[in-house]
């Protein structure tokens, strides 16, 4: 026996909930809680996710490749157009990487050149390839026909107006009669106000994202600025966008327009309204799963992204009168292991490893609560330190392990084993949540030794409070030393390669200097001379070396 169906195609046993879906209200209803989901779940992966420190990673690398870094940008954006897929995620990014006037200088320039080139395209070389894929959109020959009758005024229209998809668009004009030059002009001029929009929502988000990124933030009225702009431009664009197609209506007409059998209408028209409310809804699931599933694994996915961006904050006052902790156990061990350039002696470290495992025992039992701000930023450099040498001490030799990376990754970084004060964190805990995030320090980069040799090297003696900054500032200088491992500078060129660190970290050094070139310059004169006379820098990373920072690898 078959199975009874409506008029509509549909089971007699869907009707009533397709009914249900079709109702405004009810569509209405899971239209929004869908997009609540969907913000919300993009704003969970967003906090997941280093978004700014990547970011400050790919706006470095297109700062090194000097001008170069926008030319590719452009060019990348020109070949997604001309391949009709979505660029509006390139506009936005742009925004971000380049800012409001530059980015919309650069998407404007690109989007106009892959205008023109599909213009001349379609016109030229595959006008018959085109002409079939565009006769697939019922518009066309209504567009056709307005377009030569209006000319480059239609274009406007049609670019103001999503009527017919962007890139669609640039092949199809390469069709009608409208010569190249109006053509272009009209949609570089009608393209702009959705370009700005778009560059504004990625300028917004990335000033959002960095909030603090600045000494000093935002004020509450640059921030009323930021946002009543941004509303305003929302408004203005729907505005002329809503002008736009009715004008482009009254050119047309509806009835060249529409194309399908007046039969089928009235099914399409119910489709049209039930399929995009369903579709919403199957996205809005499916995103809030996926972020349900990302906290789960939020360790994991942090580390697909390198060290997670953090707000350099100073959270301890200082205490001229606090407790202290003495150092000097550790200090006589460093000074009898470690060599000049910051190399270890396992071997005899191994062999000496009770002073180690009783410093690392009286870290344990230090009162960190009543400590000052530079004896905790000492303690807990020096702990990291210590620990990162007996984990090494542990387990060189076993199991082939010839350095840190060797080491099994639960074991490793994130392994919750060293007590500070009674309290148990990982090494990336110590390092992320408890210096970075609470003390304002960039410095601490080339302190912390994670025992290979593309760290900053290790010094032959502890960290004290007494002379914190002396011995920071002395580790700054080590690493800014032009040939070293850590910097080269060709002044000419004016490029400077820099030790990867840089590039990890590049947002802890933004938010105190600015930019990573303006941190270089703090310890490096030439560049500070360069950047000085307005010399823009090509900035390159240095191959990082993963191999044991040992004797043996550093003489």
């Amino acid at each position: 026996m078959g199975q009874l169906t409506t008029n509509d195609g549909l089971p007699s046993s869907g009707r009533s909930w397709t009914m249900a879906l079709r109702k405004p209200v009810v569509a209405r209803t899971i239209k929004a809680i869908s997009i609540v989901l969907i913000a919300g779940s993009v704003i969970v992966v967003g906090r997941l996710v280093p978004i700014d420190a990547s970011m400050q990673r790919l706006q470095a690398w297109i700062e090194g490749a000097g001008v170069w870094g926008p030319v590719l940008f452009g060019m990348i954006y020109v070949v997604l157009a001309l391949l009709m897929l979505p660029a509006s995620l390139l506009t936005i990014a742009a925004g971000a990487l380049f800012g409001l006037v530059w980015g919309t200088v650069l998407v404007s320039a690109a989007s106009t050149v892959a205008a023109a080139l599909a213009f001349l395209i379609a016109r030229y070389l595959a006008r018959e390839t085109v002409a079939r894929r565009v006769a697939a959109h019922p518009r066309i020959s209504a567009v056709d026909r307005a377009v030569g009758e209006g000319g480059w005024r239609i274009v406007v229209l049609l670019r103001l107006s999503p009527a017919v998809p962007f890139n669609l668009q640039n092949y199809l004009y390469g069709l009608t009669p409208i010569r190249f030059w109006p053509c272009v002009l009209a949609s570089w001029a009608a393209m702009l106000p959705g370009t700005f929009l778009y560059v504004y929502l990625g300028h917004a988000g990335r000033a959002g994202l960095a909030a603090t990124g600045d000494a000093g933030g935002r004020s509450p009225a640059e921030w009323a600025m930021l946002v009543v702009g941004l509303i305003a431009t929302v408004i203005v664009t729907i505005y002329v966008t809503r002008l736009a197609r009715r004008a482009l209506a009254r050119q047309t007409g509806d009835s060249g327009a529409r194309q399908e059998p007046a039969e089928e209408a009235p099914q399409s028209r119910r489709a049209a309204r039930l399929w995009p409310t369903l579709a919403l809804a199957v996205i809005a699931v499916a995103l809030s799963s996926g972020a349900m599933v990302a906290c789960s694994q939020s360790d994991r996915i942090r580390g697909l992204f390198g060290p997670p961006a953090v707000e350099l904050v100073e959270q301890h006052p200082d205490q001229a009168d606090g407790a202290s902790f003495d150092h000097a156990t550790l200090d006589a061990l460093l000074a009898r292991h470690v060599n000049a350039a910051g190399g270890v002696d396992y071997a005899a470290l191994a062999a000496d490893r009770e002073p180690l495992r009783r410093y690392i025992a009286a870290i344990a039992e230090a009162p960190f609560a009543a400590l000052g701000r530079d004896e905790k930023l000492a303690l807990l450099i020096n702990a990291y330190n210590a620990f990162t040498l007996d984990l090494l001490v542990e387990w060189l030799g076993r199991d082939g392990v010839a350095g840190i990376r060797d080491i099994p990754e639960a074991r490793r970084w994130d392994d919750r084993r060293w007590s500070i004060g009674g309290q148990v964190w990982s090494l990336s805990q110590i390092e992320h949540e408890q210096i970075r995030a609470k003390f304002r320090e960039p410095r601490i980069h080339w302190a912390l030794v994670c025992a290979a040799v593309g760290c900053p090297p290790l010094r032959d003696e502890a960290y004290t409070a007494a002379r914190l900054d002396e011995q920071l500032a002395d580790q700054a200088s080590r690493v800014h030393r032009d040939g070293s491992r850590w910097l080269r500078y060709e002044p000419h060129a004016a490029r400077i390669e820099l030790t990867p660190l840089y590039d990890w970290y590049g947002s802890d050094f933004v938010q105190v200097h600015g930019s990573v070139a303006a941190a270089v310059a703090k310890h490096h004169e030439a560049v500070r001379k360069d950047l000085e006379e307005g010399r823009k820098l090509q900035i390159a990373w240095l191959p990082y070396d993963w191999s044991l920072n040992s004797q043996d690898h550093l003489p």
